[in-house]
């Protein structure tokens, strides 16, 4: 794909926008790209990034990542014009279909979790639902995206310091406004998901998870969950290919 522009949009974040024919193959809000961080053979392996937004008329994506670690921060390093190394769109996306219109969906999204809500949003507000967003971060520097989600309906920001919104989580934000439900759909760390899953375990709606990948394709079973019906067992999930979005309370978070 070609890089159209990379420029960051708070601390350590991203925002990078492509454009190739792949797009035409994205059928689902939270499907992932694999994509080789530089043009030399170090770092070995590519970075699952998750597919935020999708202008199907351009053929442009946007993606949002955070810098941290080795390959993430030569992603960053990506100017305008340069060709970049996609493997996509890969995994199972959001089921959107069985939303109804009329009905009231959350939304949860915590830190790098945030990017493939966004499009969800977008979809689930043209079905015709109530959207509400809640965001979570660790701090001021760290918010993005907060804007973007108001397109669809009310959103609460909640920071680990309180030096945005809420001083807390998002399970304190859920719970203080009292806010309600039809569809409960969550994409952040693990124990974000894991508060989520334990407030709301009867929850219609899908969870997305953030796992690190070998080859993104379900031949390396590097990305394995168990599922919560055999959460011992021999029964998994590959994150990769079987997910990564998953109906509410099918795995193990």
């Amino acid at each position: 794909m070609t890089v159209i522009s990379n420029r960051p949009i708070a601390k350590n974040i991203f925002e990078m926008t492509l454009q190739g024919g792949l797009v035409e193959e994205i059928s689902r809000p939270g499907q992932f790209l694999h994509i080789k961080p530089s043009y030399s053979l170090v770092p070995l392996l590519r970075r699952p990034i998750s597919i935020s937004s999708v202008d199907y008329k351009k053929k442009e994506l946007v993606i949002v990542y955070r810098a941290e670690g080795e390959g993430t921060r030569l992603l960053s390093k990506f100017r305008g014009e340069e060709l970049i190394d996609v493997i996509g769109p890969l995994g199972n996306g959001f089921p959107t279909e069985e939303a109804l219109s009329g009905e009231e969906a959350l939304i949860v999204g915590g830190g790098v979790g945030v990017p493939p809500l966004y499009d969800l949003a977008k979809q689930l507000r043209s079905q015709g639902l109530k959207v509400t967003t809640v965001l979570g971060f660790a701090d001021a520097d760290t918010v993005f995206y907060e804007s973007h989600f108001r397109e669809f309906g009310p959103v609460y920001v909640s920071t680990v310091d309180g030096s945005v919104g809420t001083k807390g989580f998002v399970t304190d934000i859920i719970s203080e406004k009292k806010l309600t439900f039809d569809r409960l759909y969550a994409c952040g760390p693990t124990p974000m998901l894991r508060a989520l899953e334990g407030a709301y375990p009867n929850a219609k709606g899908s969870v997305s998870l953030e796992e690190r990948m070998g080859c993104g394709i379900g031949a390396c079973f590097a990305c394995v969950c168990h599922t919560q019906a055999d959460p011992e067992g021999s029964e998994y999930r590959k994150v990769c290919c079987d997910g990564p979005v998953f109906p509410w309370g099918e795995v193990v978070v």
